[in-house]
């Protein structure tokens, strides 16, 4: 089952001090790639968050964000570090004295402050677990987003697969009824040349151009990429690497079709492969 890197989870918790809620943005990223934006009385926890990270994610450019929202009767019971509010109160006064109609903070923004308000240990570490265990359920259902996603690429895929089917198919059945044509051909070009019909010359040029434009082994191998993609678009863990690499693969074969072409049928089947080729990895690089 394939899991797109594009999705958005958002949790909230709450508590008697307040709420918190986490909100994740994930979008394609060749890597895993975290970004945190956590108020400081969090930071602590980041370790442990990028550690989920890592556990349960292999790809994707993060955006995690946390929001902490006090209770209004929150401050009745809290505890202001002195200490920290003179050092603030300190560097107001400097401001001001340097800065004519300096905006004072209001109560409010001075209680947000790092440090200004002391928690207690108990409540701290109340605090960050309830912080990492939101954070584990936002992480659970941005994976379900992604699953869900995923679900609506999965048909995208399997009809370009089966029409890169119908494609080779379609060349492998034209493959004798093409070199007889140019038998064909070069038995006119002799005719309007006014050259004597030498079979044995015709035979060695249709071995030479039978030789060129052999494709049986390209469509061969089409069809084993065909049939790995189908594969592991099936695998639960993390395919897109893969799939990316059999993309390359599958242009490849398309290109040497392409290369190999002595009629305009074969031309317009390996342009055909291409551009199928090419709307499949443009959803690949979504795919975890």
């Amino acid at each position: 089952m394939i899991k797109s890197m594009t999705a958005f989870a958002r949790q909230e918790a709450n508590t008697e001090g307040g709420t918190l809620t986490w909100e994740i943005r994930s979008v394609n990223h060749r890597y895993l790639e975290p970004n945190f934006r956590i108020p400081e009385q969090f930071r602590e926890a980041e370790g442990q968050l990028r550690e989920q990270l890592r556990k349960k994610l292999a790809r994707g450019k993060l955006d995690c964000s946390l929001k902490w929202q006090a209770n209004d009767h929150a401050n009745e019971d809290i505890a202001i570090n002195t200490n920290i509010l003179k050092q603030l109160n300190h560097a107001l006064s400097e401001i001001s004295s340097n800065i004519e109609h300096s905006a004072k903070p209001s109560s409010l923004e001075i209680l947000q402050w790092p440090g200004v308000i002391e928690h207690t240990e108990a409540d701290k570490g109340e605090l960050m677990k309830l912080c990492v265990s939101a954070f584990a359920q936002a992480i659970d259902t941005l994976i379900d987003n992604r699953k869900r996603e995923g679900e609506q690429l999965a048909p995208l895929f399997e009809d370009r697969l089966s029409k890169i089917d119908d494609i080779v198919i379609e060349v492998r059945g034209k493959l004798p009824q093409i070199l007889e044509q140019q038998r064909e051909n070069l038995r006119n070009r002799f005719a309007e040349l006014s050259v004597d019909l030498d079979e044995q010359r015709i035979e060695q040029e249709m071995v030479v151009l039978a030789q060129k434009s052999d494709v049986d082994e390209e469509l061969d191998r089409l069809d084993a990429h065909v049939k790995e993609v189908r594969k592991v678009l099936k695998k639960k863990e993390p395919v897109g690497r893969r799939l990316d690499f059999l993309m390359q693969e599958l242009n490849r074969e398309a290109n040497t079709l392409s290369s190999k072409s002595i009629v305009t049928d074969t031309t317009r089947a390996a342009v055909e492969l291409k551009v199928l080729i090419e709307q499949m990895r443009e959803q690949v690089q979504n795919v975890e």
